[in-house]
């Protein structure tokens, strides 16, 4: 039989997102709800290491389903990816009786709880906390909705001075490893191109476009760039070859940077993250162990946690249909 699980640990780990703490709150609330108790852990696997942990009650989430960031902190725990400092880990949740764990992360995170969970058979469960939504297993990931509209916002203020000057401009969004919220943003903000890592960038075709475009004297352009953009590493990068091949053309560049994972959560970030939170308690109450929590078609959906590890998801060819035609 699996063992009952009375006391459940909730941690953040790897970058935040907005929604993090509508998460938590969920969580917590939910726990105690049904019974349990539940513990912060701070600083994700730092803090288990490390022993910073501490008993929430419901007045712990007051008050913050409308902050961004993360009242638990987050980082990167080298340690924790050693026997050693797993063990450390493992002792120090045996000593405050946590006997399951809720992880809200992305999939490295998730590669972390497998790898925990396989040798001291700790039931986890994974949340997605990322705004680059490039896990597999959902729909949505917490903190997206919230990055992308801040990016789009950012976009139509560059695309008014952009007119204003008759310039091209080059915005770097956020996405090392995944094009969503170039791709998002960049589709609803009327870019004339799109570059993502998922899709190899076409330099020559790019450049003989906008040459075209400037012998139309359209000269207000918009270039989405997704920071992990295959060989030219980015916006620099895209504007240096572009400056270089089209002299005449007004060219500057803009990197929308870290505040894509800052500010209040949408609405619907808050909706998907305490739905996600009170899913995950539940979970760990019905016996539903090691899985991966997501919502596709706006049901839940469960995932073995190893498979949530090996997946991600990609961007499909309609969507580069989409920006085709739309941007031509």
């Amino acid at each position: 039989m699996k063992k009952k699980v009375t006391k459940i640990g909730v941690l953040t780990s790897g970058g935040d997102s907005p929604g993090m703490n509508a998460c938590i709150r969920a969580v917590v609330r939910t726990g105690i709800y049904h019974g349990l108790e539940v513990f912060g852990i701070m600083r994700g696997y730092t803090g288990m290491v490390e022993d910073d942990i501490f008993k929430m009650e419901s007045r712990s989430v007051a008050n913050i389903i409308q902050r961004g960031g993360t009242i638990l902190k987050t980082s990167r725990c080298k340690e924790f990816f050693t026997p050693e400092g797993r063990k450390i880990a493992f002792n120090n949740l045996k000593k405050h009786g946590i006997n399951g764990l809720v992880i809200i992360g992305g999939d490295g995170s998730f590669r972390g709880a497998q790898i925990f969970s396989n040798e001291y058979d700790i039931p986890c469960i994974g949340l997605p906390g990322t705004i680059d939504k490039d896990i597999a297993g959902t729909d949505f990931t917490i903190g997206f909705d919230t990055a992308v509209n801040t990016a789009v916002e950012a976009i139509d203020k560059i695309r008014d001075t952009a007119d204003a000057h008759d310039r091209l401009f080059v915005i770097e969004v956020m996405g090392r490893d995944a094009g969503y919220i170039a791709l998002h943003s960049g589709i609803a903000t009327g870019a004339e191109n799109i570059l993502i890592p998922e899709k190899k960038t076409d330099i020559e075709k790019i450049v003989n476009e906008l040459a075209e475009k400037e012998r139309r004297k359209k000269l207000v352009n918009l270039i989405v760039v997704a920071e992990g953009e295959d060989e030219f590493g980015g916006g620099d990068e895209v504007a240096k070859i572009i400056k270089e091949r089209l002299p005449q053309q007004e060219v500057r560049v803009s990197i929308l940077g870290h505040i894509q994972r800052g500010g209040s959560p949408s609405c619907f970030d808050r909706l998907i993250a305490s739905r996600m939170g009170y899913t995950a308690v539940e979970c760990l109450i019905q016996g539903k162990y090691n899985v991966f929590v997501g919502i596709v078609n706006n049901r839940m959906h469960y995932m073995p946690l190893n498979e949530a590890v090996k997946k991600k998801q990609r961007i499909s060819e309609e969507w580069m249909k989409i920006v085709k035609i739309l941007a031509s």
